[in-house]
């Protein structure tokens, strides 16, 4: 019987500003989206995948992709993919390498790999208000503002403005681990996603806690996921809700012994309404604990 892996997370509240390593003008952007027919601001996949290779990096784990700080750089070990299943990466994550046709009217060629390990797009819990700050540069920190670079000490502070958003994000995954070359990989992976550190940002990384404070995960021989964006918030992200997860359990869906809940508060109202309906609720990452010894027991 193959198993699948689906999981759900929601991130504690924070102050989400330069995420992205691009800009409008003077101003340090946010990507948004419309979501449920308001302004949302989100997170790529991408964005989580690049943390996910840097945590594994730091973990000890074998990548094939890293990225080199002293060039500002992707690099990889193996360019042309012949040890894929060597490395973590490329075994969870996927790759593409596309060539350019080596003559004239020959079709071009493609190595490529499908991930494993699917994540979705972060999307905040909670719309976006439109909240900007202004700042400004001391003089002489920014010396490609400077007019005279001799004098740049002397020269005014260099304005600029940063899009901000306190909220909490929401986003899932889905795994199959009989598709990995290594199978234990998907253990490493839920572990790591436990974990997560810094995702996304440019030159100035801000802190913004991207690890679960709260993380469903359903191991099932179902295929869908159903479990997806199943969080949502009545009080401006202050409280999270699982009124979806819950009526997929009442209408047969999702079963409670398919599932395992992290919360950062088990006796919160959350955690009392999950444990209503039979389902195993503990701290995060007792939770990730549990469900990677279930995983271990059923890929062997």
């Amino acid at each position: 019987m193959t198993i699948h892996i689906f999981a759900n997370i929601v991130t504690p509240f924070g102050t989400a500003a330069n995420n992205r390593g691009e800009n409008n003008g003077n101003t340090t952007t946010l990507q948004k989206l419309l979501w449920k027919s308001q302004v949302h601001t989100t997170v790529s996949a991408e964005s989580i995948r690049f943390a996910l290779r840097r945590l594994f990096i730091e973990n000890g784990e074998k990548t094939n992709r890293y990225w080199d700080e002293s060039i500002q750089a992707n690099c990889w070990n193996d360019p042309e993919f012949n040890k894929w299943a060597n490395h973590i990466d490329d075994d969870l994550l996927g790759y593409m390498r596309a060539d350019a046709a080596k003559e004239e009217g020959v079709a071009g060629t493609a190595t490529i790999r499908r991930a494993v390990l699917e994540i979705t797009r972060a999307v905040s819990l909670t719309p976006w208000s439109g909240d900007v700050s202004f700042n400004a540069a001391s003089p002489g920190a920014t010396p490609s503002a400077a007019k005279n670079k001799s004098k740049s000490s002397k020269q005014p502070p260099a304005p600029y403005n940063a899009e901000l958003h306190a909220t909490r994000y929401q986003y899932g995954l889905a795994m199959t681990p009989e598709r990995l070359a290594d199978k234990t990989r998907a253990t490493k992976a839920l572990e790591a996603i436990a974990s997560l550190q810094n995702v996304a940002g440019n030159h100035g990384r801000f802190l913004y806690d991207f690890a679960p404070e709260i993380m469903v995960i359903r191991i099932t021989d179902d295929p869908a996921p159903r479990i997806l964006y199943c969080f949502d918030t009545k009080d401006g992200g202050q409280t999270v809700d699982a009124d979806a997860l819950i009526q997929r359990i009442e209408c047969g869906d999702v079963t409670p012994d398919e599932l395992f809940v992290g919360v950062s508060n088990v006796n919160s109202p959350l955690a009392t309404a999950l444990k209503a309906k039979k389902i195993a609720v503990s701290g995060v990452r007792a939770a990730v604990a549990d469900a990677c010894k279930k995983i271990a027991k059923q890929i062997k």
